[in-house]
């Protein structure tokens, strides 16, 4: 594997980390409407990311198809939302600010919890970097070197504020410093591994990437409107999270127009 798959592939889990190390340098947990901004933040990324970044490509790369290009995207978005819908139903996990778990009932901590649900939203964004690395090293003239850095790039920067928005609540809740910022990085740690393994299924399957481009799209969504959304607009003052899911859109959409 050279340096540029390498870089891209731990970009993501590097900003997951070093959010999660917050816990070390702030006393407090983040305040509601902090949070809420973070959440917005991260769904504009991660919605310009599967626009930009993952389905126009698929539909390039499907446009020897003709009128028929938009056929990979379609089936792939929807098998990443069913294939996200899956994991929501037989993962038991718990999202922040709520006491009521989801997923099958066992007896399980609740950061514990709290980690298995961040590590679900993390799962696509690991496969969209694996898909786009996939696509660049078969030599895909569709997709860039510095698109895919720039994608690997946007998600370690929304990453940031979800580790940081893992790790202090736990700490909150009494886990201590150590823990709380191993919990953090542990939830990101999926990201490079859900990358590696896409990037080994694309390499066998190459005529399949417009799919794997357009599945990673849906599980993306279905992790905003599902989780991302909802949380953002939450309580008082929800136009912070608007405003911030706008700031996070545009700053992918200027990286990828900049950069890639």
């Amino acid at each position: 594997m050279n340096f540029e798959v390498l870089r891209g592939v731990l970009l993501p889990f590097l900003g997951t980390t070093l959010g999660a190390a917050c816990v070390f340098f702030m006393r407090k947990t983040l305040h509601p409407m902090v949070q809420r901004g973070l959440t917005g933040f991260a769904a504009g990324v991660m919605v310009a990311a599967s626009v930009w970044s993952l389905l126009i490509p698929a539909m390039e790369q499907a446009s020897a198809m003709g009128v028929w290009a938009f056929v990979p995207a379609v089936v792939g978005f929807w098998l990443g939302i069913l294939f996200l819908l899956l994991l929501d139903r037989v993962v038991p996990h718990l999202h922040l600010g709520s006491d009521e778990p989801e997923g099958p009932n066992v007896a399980l901590k609740r950061a514990t919890m709290l980690v298995l649900a961040v590590t679900l939203h993390n799962i696509p964004e690991g496969m969209a970097v694996g898909v786009v690395l996939a696509g660049w090293m078969t030599g895909s003239g569709t997709i860039t070197m510095a698109g895919a850095l720039t994608l690997s790039l946007g998600i370690a920067i929304q990453n940031f504020p979800e580790g940081a928005i893992i790790s202090m609540p736990l700490r909150a809740d009494g886990v201590k410093k150590s823990k709380a910022f191993l919990y953090g990085t542990l939830s990101g740690l999926v990201e490079p591994i859900a990358a590696l393994l896409t990037i080994w299924a694309a390499n066998l399957i190459v005529p399949a990437l417009p799919y794997l481009l357009s599945f990673a799209a849906g599980a993306m969504l279905y992790v905003v409107v599902e989780e991302l959304i909802p949380e953002m607009s939450e309580g008082e003052h929800t136009n912070l999270g608007t405003l911030f899911f706008a700031l996070g859109f545009t700053l992918m959409l200027a990286l990828d127009v900049a950069l890639g």
